[in-house]
């Protein structure tokens, strides 16, 4: 049975990674794409070789970029992977300072459109031609707590924007592409923070977050066994969907602050 690839952008650090080892376990052929970062790109590289025995390879790109999206799936077929089975839209960038959306420049309002919402287009353009082909492909994209309803999240405007976006982007691209094989669906992280995006459910559980119904932490693994489930052959049938992998928690409603 031919093995299947899965391509995480920005898979390199923080819940990508943690995506790429669940990825390796499961005996996939892994791709890593990165920004900036080639040191740690390669490390992880050599981290998931002892995971996994199949190939795995970083490519550098920027997603934001069209013509950088190019280039990398150019790259990737000049290095014998011949096809993507599995799309995870890991990269998006995110400000963290909170700001009015008057404040925003130019620049960091397209920056964040583009990294977030334009970016799924460039890549899944790239890489459905490839599924369809097979008759078959798993598409995952990532928003936040109620991003399906269109909510509106204070100082994060330009974010919350991108991400509603993509939330219809992916329900459309689920009804477009069933007959092909191919199911797209969202995954929307809780309030996962700092070093628990690169840790295990284990480390989790012997931890205590009293904002959390569930009362411990989110790790990257979290989000990590969820992805993998939708991403399972057996999942044909859940499609166009938003799942919160939150703990419960009201992300939104956790914190309102005015700004001075």
């Amino acid at each position: 049975m031919p093995k299947k690839t899965v391509l995480i952008t920005g898979g390199v650090k923080g819940i990508g990674r943690m995506v790429a080892k669940e990825f390796a376990a499961k005996g996939f052929q892994i791709v890593l794409n990165y920004r900036s970062d080639e040191q740690a790109a390669h490390e992880l590289v050599k981290e998931l070789q002892l995971i996994t025995k199949e190939k795995v390879t970083a490519v550098q790109g920027d997603i934001s970029n069209a013509h950088d999206c190019t280039k990398m799936i150019d790259k990737l077929i000049s290095y014998d992977v011949d096809s993507i089975d599995v799309l995870i839209h890991n990269a998006g960038p995110y400000i963290k300072e909170r700001k009015r959306m008057s404040d925003y420049s130019i620049e960091e309002w397209n920056y964040m459109i583009n990294g977030n919402l334009n970016s799924v287009f460039y890549i899944s353009k790239l890489i459905l031609p490839m599924m369809r082909k097979k008759e078959w492909g798993r598409i995952i994209t990532y928003g936040y707590d109620r991003v399906d309803t269109a909510p509106g999240w204070i100082y994060r405007s330009a974010f919350a924007a991108a991400k509603s976006g993509l939330a219809s982007l992916t329900k459309t691209l689920a009804l477009e592409e069933a007959p092909n094989g191919i199911t797209v669906n969202m995954v929307c992280p809780g309030d996962i923070d700092g070093d628990w995006k690169e840790k295990s459910i284990i480390d989790a559980k012997h931890d205590s977050d009293r904002n959390n119904p569930i009362g411990r932490p989110g790790t990257g693994e979290d989000i990590a066994r969820a992805i993998a489930f939708l991403c399972d052959d057996s999942s044909d049938f859940i499609t166009g969907a938003v799942v919160p992998v939150t703990g419960g928690m009201d992300v939104l409603g956790k914190v309102y602050r005015r700004l001075n």
